[in-house]
């Protein structure tokens, strides 16, 4: 499908791109906060063109911050504001800090906990626990954060593979009735500990043994807790074997939320494979009835046509797992069953473009950066048998490439109920080569389709980073340029702003991104990482973690 029949009119964007320009008036701001008689700002944030996040027009505006919260949206001078340190934003853009709906970034490492890839394209909170692998101690998480510092803020999901390893271990079978109260238990600790919801992985394991009754019985416990999020890495974008459907995986996504009563996101949403491109508004149009008929549901994508996931995901098939890694091995050494396991194995990567789109961004350094081909060829066997030998010594991450189409990632970025991920993480300088969407998804997507295409309008891609994240989530003081809430602000340099980061060479921190504030203190000043650790673990309904709930 071409380029021209996908394209839409989205709300704010009218296919075309809308100039910055200054507004001269503007409502009459009142501030009992912060006045000339009373205690100086703390910052000012001076001549900005301020998007605020909900969707409109640019206007010319001062920003003040006292403490962690913004205290002034408005003419200072007019206001008879002032502050301590005053940054010209003469020509820059001021937006809230982005939002980050699906990302893995590593928070709890020495190399993570910077979180510095993220806030060089303006993120200044992340969602964490996603496709499944949420553990339901989440107060333990929370508190190890507060105690060692994090950069961005951060959310968590209580996850359903992780809870269903834990009380069942691989098995691909049903829970019995004692299991699933103990599935219960652990998805009720989660959300009593300030879960945003349930998270699943279906497409991976154990997820992917359980059936959908499972999944919803679980939901129900999350939706016991007033706005509950059901966060999906749904059963089937498209490449998954064997197949369960496309569009049939997005409706078990839609029916387990709105069946239990939770919100749904689906996680990286889009269509995957060469034989769906074209198709996302085919998945795009079951969440849009859903949504008329009073489902809360919506999705959140990056602009990269690459997937990262791991190996045994991408080369072998579920069945073989059943029991873990030890008896996929065993099963390996069968060979009446290894024919059966190869024959699949090729079946799986012919859905994913063969072993050269199938790239290792794994911590090995002989595997790094090398294709499932290359490894083959230097070894003088096949795909399969080349898979199966790097699995012997555990799992390897990969990447695959060109499994999105650009025209399915166009048209979902013009739906009005698509937010914006990384599904990145920044694992270190361990693996020099990695996906590069932790490093630039943002950024890119503003490049791509704001700047270069003009496909979209800024206010409306700045809405997909902001406001309507948070108002999904629930939260009253985030997401907005407005007063009273919470300083998270990123200043733009439009003219710069530029992903660096690509698949040869990933590490790379976007440009453009001028100042950055994550709860009133600069995390990166005049294109500088500060490396304060000003973020704070969020819990549900937006308010901070405070070690006691």
């Amino acid at each position: 499908m071409s380029s021209t029949a996908l394209k839409v009119d989205p709300p704010l964007a009218r296919g075309t791109f809308v100039r910055l320009a200054p507004v001269l008036a503007l409502t009459a701001v009142t501030l009992a906060a912060c006045t000339a008689d009373d205690a100086p700002a703390d910052l000012l944030i001076a001549g900005g063109s301020v998007l605020d996040g909900t969707g409109s027009a640019a206007v010319s505006a001062d920003v003040a911050v006292a403490d962690d919260r913004i205290v002034l949206l408005g003419d200072a001078a007019q206001a008879g504001v002032q502050a301590a340190d005053t940054i010209d934003a003469t020509g820059l853009v001021v937006t809230p800090g982005f939002i980050d709906m699906h990302s893995h970034a590593e928070l709890d490492a020495d190399h993570g906990r910077d979180a510095r890839a993220f806030l060089y394209q303006g993120i200044t909170t992340v969602a964490l626990g996603m496709d499944g692998g949420g553990s339901a101690d989440v107060d333990a998480r929370m508190a190890g954060w507060q105690a060692d510092g994090i950069g961005v803020n951060a959310f968590l999901f209580v996850g359903h593979n992780s809870v269903r390893a834990w009380v069942m271990g691989m098995a691909d079978r049903e829970p019995t009735g004692a299991e699933l109260d103990e599935l219960r238990a652990l998805v009720r600790q989660g959300m009593d500990e300030g879960a945003h919801g349930l998270s699943s992985g279906l497409f991976y394991l154990p997820g992917n043994y359980a059936e959908t009754e499972e999944v919803i019985e679980l939901n129900r416990v999350a939706a016991e807790y007033p706005g509950a999020i059901y966060d999906t890495h749904d059963r089937d974008l498209g490449a998954a074997y064997p197949p369960f459907g496309y569009l049939e995986s997005i409706a078990e996504g839609i029916r387990i939320g709105e069946e239990a009563g939770t919100k749904v996101i689906f996680s990286h949403f889009n269509a995957q494979g060469a034989h769906n491109y074209g198709r996302a508004h085919e998945g795009a149009a079951l969440i849009e009835a859903a949504r008329k008929r009073g489902v809360e549901v919506a999705g959140a994508h990056h602009s990269y046509t690459a997937t990262q996931s791991n190996l045994r995901s991408y080369t072998i098939p579920g069945w073989a797992v059943d029991g873990g890694d030890t008896a996929m091995v065993r099963r390996f050494d069968h060979p009446d069953t290894l024919k059966i396991i190869d024959a699949q194995t090729r079946e799986m990567l012919a859905i994913r473009g063969g072993a050269a789109r199938i790239l290792f961004a794994d911590q090995r350094p002989d595997l790094n950066g090398r294709t499932l081909q290359d490894m083959a060829d230097e070894w003088a066997i096949d795909a399969p048998a080349a898979a199966r030998r790097i699995l012997r010594d555990g799992n390897a991450a990969v990447m695959n490439l060109g499994l999105y189409d650009i025209e399915n990632i166009r048209y979902l970025a013009q739906r009005d109920w698509m937010m914006t991920c990384t599904d990145g993480r920044d694992p270190g300088p361990a693996r020099p080569v990695t996906h590069p969407r932790a490093f630039g998804s943002f950024t890119k997507k503003i490049r791509d389709l704001v700047l270069d295409e003009q496909l979209i309008a800024l206010p409306y891609a700045v809405r997909s980073m902001t406001g309507l994240a948070a108002d999904f989530l629930g939260w009253p003081d985030r997401g907005y340029i407005r007063e009273g809430s919470a300083a998270d602000i990123a200043v733009l340099d439009l003219e710069h702003v530029q992903d660096m980061a690509t698949y040869e060479n990933p590490h790379q921190y976007s440009r453009g991104t001028v100042h950055v504030l994550v709860n009133g203190a600069f995390a990166v000043r005049d294109g500088e990482a500060t490396m304060a650790l000003a973020g704070r673990p969020i819990l549900r309904g937006g308010a901070a973690y405070d070690g006691g709930h």
